[in-house]
């Protein structure tokens, strides 16, 4: 067996050692390696992902042909070095080879990993002028080349010059469209393809559930369903994967778990579609158990599995379960991963254990944008903004570009603090980069602007934005609302109605208070009732403070107490509290006296509830009970706070 033969045995095999064991004995004897012999070991090493040995033995060749140099552009592309392969292609080009399909394959593909548009660009001017005819190969790497880089129209192009495109060129298009939020697209293209009888693959399959998942097209859905079953691709793991997302993506928790139940043998990415599922649609005691599950048998999960099971453990609220995963975590080496160390920085932020959440940031190996804009969230939730404007500033001195969420961070502070100023100078900012036409910052702009009390310019921001969504209607109508402003906040409700908007709970906290600063009681009745007549929402704690606090404004105080006698949850002070405010103001004495010692058994110290009572057995003329009441306040050393009226 000649060298050549025996080295490309052994990397087909998988043996490293013997191939270098080859190779060091042919250096020791001095027999002179020809190019093909070396064009082998070049290959070897590369399969191996020795980076620096196929370079050495490359950049010593004292003979190179074509293949020398395919065989490592080709690698150093495949490996993810993709500078490294232009570097090889350029080196080609200089030493006089001209490149073959497979040659200009991989370096396509380098500069779709690197986003590199004028290289590719000219990569393609330099095949046009070369080649009579390119293969599908090249079409196939230059369409994803192209949607990668969002410039569908060059991509579509390419494919429509395909005489005879085949089931790769159709996928790659199609997936193409889909990838780029072209769902519609990328659908018709799928349908096209069967109509001249392209036959569907795994790939095409998954990037069609995912399409008809971001449409939420059920129907849809469940006929590529049957079609994949008769097309005999219906039990691939990457397709049971897609279609496991699909109907979790439209509510369907159902369907989802019996196509994960139809499954011999599930894998991790089975698992880890069905515990995302499971967060999205409200089940996250099921997300753990699957997790605890996929565990026993033995699979090891990945850092997707770690960052979906965070999420679970917040909804939850389940501290202890969170710091035993993050042992795990430690365990299984995932810990310096900065998708997985944002996720337990994000469970740390969000149960206010600020110094955890500092550990957990200092130990993630390349913390990114998100970090920061995770690191500063907990800060803010817990009130210290301060911190959070010292994070702001080191993340900017360490080079890192703001992103969209950043943004909604710093117009959260300007509008907590608040400083208009600081606002407008990020809104300033924002429109440079044009963020300002993305909803999640205007939604943000629409808070700040309303939280500082410039309700003219939160509303410009609100009528300029093209894409609304269920926050931004309910920013708006918050925020007018919290400002006296009833009337705009109803007119701004309506409008949604006529969009076709679905309100949730926020919505109808914003509505009934509106009401409630303009003293309209049979409307905000109508709505309340509506809410779970029309809208199926349960009413909260909240909705049921603003219909009592509307209800006690217009002097019918025993209508109030029964909503609340009739609530199924356990009343917290605030709504005893209007109800209290409004027996003051209405001389409901008896009710009144009720509704403080309400409040007083659940927070006996608390210190506007007694004044009151003191001054509701004042006007009762109740003056022994009054004198109990002060002398209880004065034996507890409570004051009334400044600036509260009572």
């Amino acid at each position: 067996m000649t060298f050549s033969r025996l080295v490309r045995y052994f990397g087909e095999n998988q043996c490293i050692l013997k191939g270098r064991a080859v190779h060091a004995r042919i250096t020791t004897s001095g027999f002179h390696l020809d190019v093909y012999t070396n064009n082998h070991l070049v290959s070897m090493y590369l399969k191996f992902n020795l980076f620096d040995d196929a370079w050495n033995l490359f950049d010593r060749m004292t003979e190179r042909n074509m293949v020398s140099y395919t065989t490592l552009i080709s690698g150093f592309s495949h490996m993810g070095l993709s500078e490294e392969a232009l570097l090889g292609l350029r080196l080609m080009v200089f030493d006089g080879f001209d490149p073959n399909q497979f040659t200009y394959a991989a370096a396509i593909s380098a500069c779709t990993s690197l986003g590199a548009v004028k290289i590719g660009k000219e990569i393609h001017g330099r095949i046009y002028r070369m080649e009579e005819e390119l293969g599908y190969v090249v079409n196939n790497c230059l369409i994803n080349f192209y949607g990668k880089c969002g410039l569908l129209k060059s991509a579509r192009s390419v494919f429509d010059k395909i005489l005879e495109p085949n089931i790769i060129s159709w996928t790659s298009m199609f997936t193409v469209y889909c990838q780029s939020g072209e769902d519609m697209k990328g659908l018709k293209l799928f349908a096209e393809s069967r109509k001249v009888g392209i036959e569907v693959n795994e790939f095409s399959c998954a990037s069609a559930f995912g399409a008809y998942a971001s449409l939420e097209n059920l129907k849809g859905g469940i006929q590529l369903h049957s079609l994949v079953f008769r097309c005999g691709v219906g039990l691939d793991q990457f397709v049971i994967t897609s279609l496991i997302k699909f109907y979790t993506r439209c509510g369907e928790l159902d369907s989802a778990r019996q196509v994960f139940l139809e499954i011999d043998n599930p894998n991790l990415s089975a698992y880890n579609a069905l515990i995302g599922g499971c967060i999205q649609l409200g089940n996250p005691r099921e997300a753990i158990e699957l997790f605890y599950k996929l565990h026993s048998l033995g699979l090891k999960p990945n850092d997707r599995t770690f960052s979906s099971l965070f999420g679970a453990i917040v909804d939850m609220v389940e501290i202890e379960v969170g710091k035993q995963t993050q042992s795990l975590i430690l365990k299984f080496g995932f810990m310096s991963c900065t998708f997985v160390g944002n996720a337990i920085l994000d469970f740390y932020s969000n149960f206010g254990l600020l110094e955890e959440s500092m550990r957990c940031f200092e130990e993630i190996d390349r913390p990114d944008t998100v970090s920061w804009n995770t690191l500063m969230t907990g800060r803010i939730k817990t009130g210290h903004h301060t911190e959070a404007i010292g994070y702001l500033e080191n993340m900017l001195i360490e080079g890192f570009e703001p992103n969209n969420c950043t943004y909604s961070i710093i117009l959260n502070i300007s509008g907590d603090l608040p400083s208009i100023q600081w606002g407008k100078q990020t809104h300033c900012r924002i429109l440079k980069p044009g963020f300002n036409s993305d909803v999640v910052i205007g939604s943000a702009l629409i808070d700040m602007y309303s939280k500082c009390g410039r309700l003219n310019d939160a509303r410009k921001v609100f009528d300029c934005l093209i894409s609304k969504n269920l926050v931004t209607w309910n920013t708006i109508i918050i925020g007018y609302a919290q400002h006296g402003f009833g009337k705009e906040a109803l007119e701004i409700y309506n409008f949604m109605q006529q969009e076709g908007i679905k309100p949730n709970d926020i919505t109808f906290i914003g509505v009934l208070s509106a009401c409630g600063h303009m003293g309209l009681l049979e409307e905000g009745l109508s709505y309340f009732h509506s809410m779970f007549r029309d809208h199926g929402i349960s009413p909260r704690m909240d909705h049921l403070g603003c219909l009592v606090s509307l209800l006690s404004r217009k002097g019918q105080t025993e209508r109030a107490y029964e909503f609340i006698r009739c609530f199924n949850e356990q009343v917290d002070k605030v709504v005893w509290r209007c109800l209290l405010s409004g027996c003051k103001t209405n001389k409901d004495f008896s009710l009144g006296k009720y509704a403080a010692e309400k409040i007083l058994s659940i927070d006996p110290d608390d210190t506007s509830a007694h004044v009151m009572l003191s001054n509701i057995f004042a006007e009762a003329k109740m003056w022994e009970e009054t004198a109990q009441v002060r002398k209880i306040m004065k034996e507890k050393a409570l004051k009334k706070d400044c600036g509260i009226c009572t």
